[in-house]
């Protein structure tokens, strides 16, 4: 009698069959075996990274927690996307082309003179589909590829380019989300899908910055401009479309091996209406419960406008968590790195984050070591429970922030949870599997640690609780299958020796 073994028996060396005599072993026991099978792959200065690889490819993951849905999506299916809509590419700019007049007289052009090409003609053109790629991705930028700006500014670009055609085919790229979690043992994403509407309000803008410094007056000029959108049928008229569009593309995403559920987010670099308007919007609906069950903020952390509005938004976050105390935030907090900003910058963002605006979770937090209240930080977040989001892929390519410098040591060092997560894998290119490649290979946790932030991904997730111990007993047997797979490769592998 034989029995039939996954892909990870397949994939091993060792035998693909075990004697149907043998007793299956305590649920314990295969714990320990695949914690010191573990063990043996991080051993020594050199870790077997692409057995790890395979380890890890195969272990259940509850969770990806700080995941971004356009930047999760590869730049070939964009170009898929393209075709679909009837829209090009400049082959010059490489930016999309969607308005309707100019596309009209690209397609009067004559083949040899025009120069914005359908998506299936870039991918026949190596030269151009290559450069697209480096421009909408981070492909290539250590090979030395055409296109080398730093790469925070490369990050960043990258949404510039794709921007409009994310806009387009949620359904379809959530489920191609869905498919690549399932198919790496992912069970849950909490991804951060679609701002909610912003406004524009000029006097609210004026009265912002004469309340430089005035707390109260700035409080009175947030109420009055809530009090107005509050009563704005164009307003609330938009935030029931939001609703509806975020219920319709998540159609056919849940299921019984896996559920998705979104963040609202507000972008940082707009005027102060637009982010309060729109914060003001995230928070209604994650207010209502169901698939949107947080907020968060985005942007790049080190421009212009984000440094100079950071406690501004943090100030708009605490006034309307007063109103909504039961809705979550996740807030990117602390993206930063040294030379990014004057000192001074480096500061004070995570504490406002956390001090402030009632943070539930911190985004990155790679700037830890410089805040000046680092050790208040770290005795907050152990002592309420609050988690820092590790994108270590993400950290390295943007901020150059790995190894020793980041500051995941002192998180582990001061007993500050944590869950590893993604980021922007279709930028960045990468699996939320080769971020704990990357975890063990340069940190070297035990097993138990590793097992404890897969579980973590399901416990600081922002679902209700019953969502949780559903997901958590899931993972439980996932784990259990998992354990008892590769002991019995142990075994097997140990017979033979």
């Amino acid at each position: 009698m034989h029995i039939k073994m996954s892909s990870l028996a397949l994939a091993l060396t060792f035998a693909a069959a075990q004697p149907a005599f043998a007793r299956a072993p305590a649920v314990g026991a295969n714990e320990a075996i695949t914690a010191r099978h573990y063990a043996s792959l991080i051993a020594g200065e050199s870790p077997k990274t692409s057995e790890l690889t395979l380890f890890f490819t195969q272990m259940p993951k509850g969770a990806d927690l700080h995941h971004h849905y356009s930047g999760s999506i590869y730049a070939e299916q964009y170009l898929e996307w393209i075709d679909k809509q009837g829209w090009c590419v400049d082959r010059n700019t490489y930016q999309i082309e969607s308005k309707p007049e100019k596309l009209a007289l690209v397609r009067m052009a004559a083949p040899e003179t025009r120069t914005c090409m359908t998506g299936a003609e870039i991918v026949a053109n190596d030269n151009v589909y290559r450069e697209l790629l480096q421009r909408w991705s981070a492909k290539d930028f250590y090979n030395h590829g055409a296109v080398q700006p730093p790469p925070d500014q490369r990050f960043f670009q990258t949404f510039i380019y794709f921007g409009s055609v994310s806009n387009t085919n949620f359904n379809e790229g959530l489920l191609t989300l869905k498919k690549r979690a399932i198919d790496e043992n992912v069970s849950y994403i909490e991804t951060m899908f679609k701002s909610a509407p912003a406004a524009d309000n000029a006097d609210f803008d004026a009265k912002v910055k004469a309340a430089a410094g005035n707390d109260a007056a700035l409080a009175e000029a947030m109420q009055g401009w809530m009090a107005a959108l509050e009563g704005d049928a164009g307003y609330n008229q938009q935030l029931a479309d939001y609703s509806k569009r975020i219920a319709e593309s998540h159609a056919g995403v849940d299921d019984g091996n896996f559920t998705m559920r979104y963040q609202s987010y507000v972008f940082r670099l707009q005027s102060p209406a637009r982010v309060f308007s729109s914060m003001l919007g995230g928070f209604k609906t994650a207010g209502q419960g169901g698939l949107v069950v947080g907020l968060n903020i985005v942007g790049q952390e080190s421009s212009l406008i984000s440094m100079r509005d950071y406690s501004l938004h943090m100030k708009m976050f605490k006034f309307l968590k007063a109103r909504y105390p039961d809705v979550k935030l996740a807030l990117h907090a602390g993206e930063l790195a040294l030379g990014d900003v004057p000192p001074e910058g480096l500061k004070f963002h995570i504490d406002e984050a956390l001090n402030v605006a009632g943070a539930n979770r911190i985004g990155h937090g790679i700037d830890l070591a410089h805040e000046s209240n680092a050790l208040g930080i770290m005795k907050t977040m152990r002592e309420k429970d609050i988690p820092v989001e590790i994108n270590l892929t993400s950290n390295a390519f943007i901020s150059g922030i790995k190894g020793d410098d980041h500051p995941l040591t002192l998180y582990r060092k001061y007993g500050v949870p944590y869950v590893i997560s993604t980021d922007d894998a279709g930028v960045t290119r990468h699996t939320l599997s080769n971020e704990y490649v990357l975890f063990a290979s340069r940190y070297k946790p035990s097993y138990a640690e590793v097992k404890k932030a897969s579980y973590n991904g399901i416990r600081y997730s922002f679902l209700p609780a019953q969502d949780k111990k559903r997901l958590t007993s899931q993972l439980d047997a996932r784990f259990s299958r998992f354990e008892a797979e590769v002991a019995a490769l142990a075994r097997e592998a140990a017979t033979k020796r």
